[in-house]
C-alpha cells in the first residue's frame, strides 16, 4: 500500500511540474524553446502550413521523434477550427479572416502545443473508449464516430489534451507530449 501511495505522489508531483511549465513561457537561456504562429482559416493551405511549421520547429529543437504525431495532432486541431469554429460576435469582424494561433512550448521533458481560435464554444472532448481496445484494431473507420475524430486522435497520440477559455473570447485546445530524454532540471526562472 505504501508503494502505491508513493507512486501516486510521484505521479501527482510530475503532473504539477508539467502544469507549472505549461503555464509560463519558456526561457531560451534555459534551453527551452517557444514559437507562436498565426494562420487564417480562410486560406486553402492553412492545415498544410501548420503541419509544415510543426515539423520545422521540431527539427530545429532536435525532437524529430515527435514530428509525425505532433504534425497529425496539429493538423486535426487546425482542421477543427477551419471546419467548426464560429467566431464570437464580439471577435467577429465583417469581411475579416478567422484567426488561428498555434503555440509551441518546448522543455527538455515536455512539448506543449496550443491551437487557439475565436470561438468560445467548448470542444467536445471524447470521454472514454467508444469500443474496447481489442475491437478498435479490427473495426473499419466507418464505424467510428462521425464527429470528434480529430480530438480522439489527439487524445490517443498526446499524453494529455485539455482546453482553456481566453479572456478576450475564444479558446485554446492544448496537447502535451512527454519526452523521454528530460534528464536536466527545467528551472522556471
Amino acid at each position: 500500500m505504501d508503494a502505491r501511495k508513493a507512486e501516486k505522489r510521484e505521479y501527482l508531483a510530475s503532473e504539477l511540474d508539467a502544469y507549472a511549465h505549461w503555464f509560463v513561457a519558456p526561457d531560451p537561456s534555459s534551453g527551452a524553446h517557444f514559437l507562436a504562429l498565426t494562420l487564417f482559416a480562410e486560406f486553402s493551405d492553412t492545415a498544410r502550413m501548420a503541419r509544415d511549421m510543426t515539423a520545422t520547429f521540431l527539427r530545429g529543437v532536435g525532437a524529430d521523434q515527435l514530428i509525425d504525431d505532433a504534425r497529425l495532432v496539429v493538423s486535426e486541431l487546425v482542421d477543427n477550427v477551419v471546419n467548426h469554429a464560429v467566431p464570437d460576435p464580439r471577435r467577429a469582424r465583417l469581411g475579416s479572416a478567422r484567426r488561428i494561433d498555434v503555440t509551441f512550448k518546448m522543455w527538455s521533458k515536455w512539448l506543449f502545443i496550443g491551437v487557439a481560435d475565436e470561438d468560445s464554444t467548448p470542444p467536445l472532448l471524447p470521454l472514454g473508449e467508444t469500443f474496447s481496445p481489442e475491437l478498435v484494431g479490427e473495426l473499419s473507420e466507418a464505424v467510428l464516430p462521425a464527429t470528434g475524430r480529430g480530438l480522439l486522435i489527439a487524445q490517443r497520440l498526446a499524453t494529455s489534451v485539455w482546453w482553456t477559455p481566453e479572456d478576450r473570447g475564444g479558446k485554446t485546445v492544448w496537447c502535451r507530449f512527454d519526452l523521454d530524454g528530460g534528464g536536466k532540471d527545467d528551472s522556471l526562472t
